[in-house]
């Protein structure tokens, strides 16, 4: 045996194409997070993101329509707050202009193709930053944050969202966005995405100021996970799943591979979503802008690897990029 050699099992691009099937990236595996603004107008850079914009409603199809042309599938709106009060319930998340709504509806009649998943959380809207609702005490009010979690589900439900992707954390949310959606008849109709592994990480900086949900010093530790607890992400994961999610997410996603490939083994039957989150990014792009990368083979074998550990789904802002590229160009 020690005579064989293996490299004639990879030798020309379709044998390194059979070698890993398994692995392939299709535009139906990404999806491309944006960020809509509450003033209508904005088209602007987003500092941090680079290639990523604020988009107001009226620059929106505009911004998408060459994507969606390119194969774009889908996208993952997360509303941006510029012009009302922010609070403790986070009002703002589904209030008569809010940008994900308006954003929803004009989008489902503008560009029917596409699917529409929705963030839902509250960090964006309240004037904590945080992803709950407060006690007396400053604590999180599980009972009142899942019932205005639930209920800002709905809304976007209604508004005309195909997945509802609750990022938030608090426990028994699941559950309770699949009984509202029942209960109002969007049961067989509107998917619900949870973050159900998603760790307290040092890479959300540029999200978070990208986001308006704070910048840094608020500590959510106590509800997102510790980044060692690889054990712990599987038994959340179990536990959404177990409460209804039609998917689940793994957040951050380069840098917890390990923890994908073990919710891939735990929940088989489950489409399983990555987050290529933004100072994973921003990290990619630094080091190709310096020279020391190649973007294109880096963003490919990036995929690849999200794809090996056993993802279905890949959020990634990098998906402009990618939908001008052969994605299985990695092979050759």
């Amino acid at each position: 045996m020690n005579n064989i050699s293996l490299h004639s099992g990879y030798n020309i691009p379709l044998l390194r194409y059979w070698q890993s099937a398994s692995c392939t990236v299709t535009k139906d595996n990404l999806i491309y997070p944006i960020f809509v603004s509450s003033c209508d107008d904005a088209d602007n850079e987003i500092p941090g993101l680079p290639g990523q914009k604020h988009i107001g409603l009226n620059n929106l199809v505009t911004n998408l329509q060459p994507l969606v042309e390119k194969g774009l599938k889908c996208v993952l709106i997360f509303g941006v707050i510029e012009d009302c009060v922010k609070d403790e319930r986070g009002s703002a998340a589904d209030y008569g202009r809010s940008p994900v709504i308006g954003a929803v509806k004009l989008l489902r009649a503008q560009l029917p193709t596409l699917i529409i998943a929705c963030d839902v959380c509250l960090c964006t809207y309240t004037n904590s930053h945080h992803c709950y609702i407060p006690n007396a005490h400053g604590e999180m009010d599980v009972e009142r944050t899942v019932n205005r979690l639930a209920e800002i589900s709905l809304n976007y439900a209604k508004a005309g969202a195909h997945i509802i992707a609750p990022s938030d954390m608090s426990e028994g949310r699941i559950l309770a966005i699949k009984q509202i959606l029942q209960r109002n008849g969007f049961s067989r109709t509107v998917s619900v995405m949870s973050y159900a592994a998603k760790f307290a990480s040092s890479f959300y900086g540029p999200f978070r100021a990208a986001a308006g949900s704070g910048d840094g010093s608020t500590d959510r530790k106590s509800y997102q996970l510790p980044p060692g607890a690889a054990g712990l992400a599987v038994r959340t994961a179990v536990r959404d799943a177990d409460e209804g999610a039609d998917i689940i997410m793994v957040k951050p996603g380069l840098i917890y591979l390990d923890v994908v490939a073990s919710i891939r083994r735990e929940l088989p039957n489950h489409p399983l979503a990555v987050y290529h989150v933004s100072g994973e990014y921003a990290m990619l792009k630094a080091g190709a802008d310096a020279g020391c990368i190649d973007l294109k083979s880096a963003a490919l074998e990036i995929l690849l690897s999200f794809r090996r550990a056993g993802a279905s789904i890949i959020i990634t802002y990098l998906t402009p990029y990618l939908l001008d590229l052969d994605l299985n160009d990695v092979f050759n």
